[in-house]
């Protein structure tokens, strides 16, 4: 059977599925893989079966959120932005490795809360083949303790098949690169704070404008804050752009004096490079030394 025709029977069974559900709260970020299932959803189900909800935190970018609702409208699917608060949490703030499990505990729960208040018996993610052939994945846990549905994963669909079906059916997300919560920046160890998400996503502001006015356009971009320093990671086609035109330097200062004020590297872009310990020092209780910013 070709890959195509593959492809073709996952989504037909991820429409089976869907309809045998009878309704539900699509946890929504608007990324390729949730932006796939919202859209399998609205074909399955009518369209007042089905829900987007969207968990707004300070781990959310705001541009992400905009994209959110953008795609969400642009699908004709109704949009509930979900207020959570992980931060409260004393798990997630400590960021011992498991940091993952308690947003999805939080979050979950919320949108738990909304499809009861909603009439509809099941909340689904976006959890696909592939993630769950992951090996440290601590967000599915708390999916399983709460019995949220994974329709991707159980009709066999993988990233590559998402991608495939975005293009078919004319999803302009199909080439979206992943855009992980802006706490999956910050170093296992090092306490996850407001102070940090925040300057984070005013680090990669910083850092796509100084690459753009240098004629780069990184498909794939992270500032990952260390204990006691920062790591700029680009795809490995802007990184070896940064490294033949003699950037690095000068990216690192200009992050280091407008945001960051500590020292810094640049890097090829590595997804989860800082979801463990990378060694001594990486859990000093003080972490980055972040500038106060009113």
């Amino acid at each position: 059977m070709s890959s195509e025709s593959r492809h073709d029977t996952a989504a037909d069974e991820l429409l089976r599925r869907l309809d045998e559900l009878g309704g539900l709260v699509v946890a929504f970020s608007g990324g390729v893989d949730s932006t796939v299932l919202l859209a399998a959803a609205l074909r399955a189900l009518p369209a007042d079966r089905v829900i987007a909800a969207t968990a707004d935190s300070p781990s959310l970018a705001r541009s992400e959120l905009a994209d959110a609702r953008r795609l969400a409208a642009q699908l004709g699917a109704e949009h509930v932005t979900v207020p959570v608060d992980e931060l409260s949490v004393v798990g997630y703030r400590a960021n011992t490795g498991n940091r993952c499990y308690f947003c999805k505990q939080t979050m979950l729960t919320a949108f738990r809360e909304l499809a009861a208040a909603r009439g509809l018996r099941h909340v689904a993610t976006g959890t696909h083949a592939d993630d769950r052939r992951a090996l440290h994945r601590p967000g599915l846990r708390a999916a399983r303790e709460l019995e949220v549905v994974e329709p991707l994963a159980d009709a066999g669909l993988d990233k590559e098949a998402l991608r495939a079906l975005a293009h078919a059916w004319g999803l302009d997300v199909a080439d979206k690169p992943a855009a992980p919560c802006l706490a999956s920046r910050v170093a296992v160890g090092v306490p996850v704070t407001l102070q940090r998400l925040t300057t984070v996503e005013r680090a990669e502001t910083a850092a796509h404008l100084f690459l753009t006015d240098h004629g780069l356009r990184p498909r794939d971009l992270r500032v990952r804050l260390l204990s006691d320093s920062f790591r700029l990671e680009v795809d490995a086609p802007a990184y070896t752009d940064i490294v033949a035109r003699g950037l690095s330097a000068a990216v690192v200062h200009h992050l280091s004096s407008t945001v960051l004020a500590v020292g810094g590297s640049v890097a090829p872009y590595r997804s989860g490079s800082v979801a463990v310990p990378t060694g001594p020092g990486t859990a000093r209780p003080e972490g980055v030394a972040l500038p106060q910013h009113p």
